[in-house]
């Protein structure tokens, strides 16, 4: 099973994503992960 990323890379993940300047899918693949782990990470950041 592949290591987590740090907190940090989620935090950094969303703030890019809640800037709006680029789709979700596009900042998911700046990113290199998967739409479904973008979403995870803004939703756990809501929570």
């Amino acid at each position: 099973m592949p290591k987590p990323f740090p907190k940090e890379f989620g935090d950094d993940v969303v703030a890019v994503a809640r800037r709006g300047e680029a789709s979700v899918a596009q900042v998911a693949k700046d990113f290199g992960i998967c739409e479904s782990c973008l979403h995870r990470y803004t939703a756990a950041c809501a929570a």
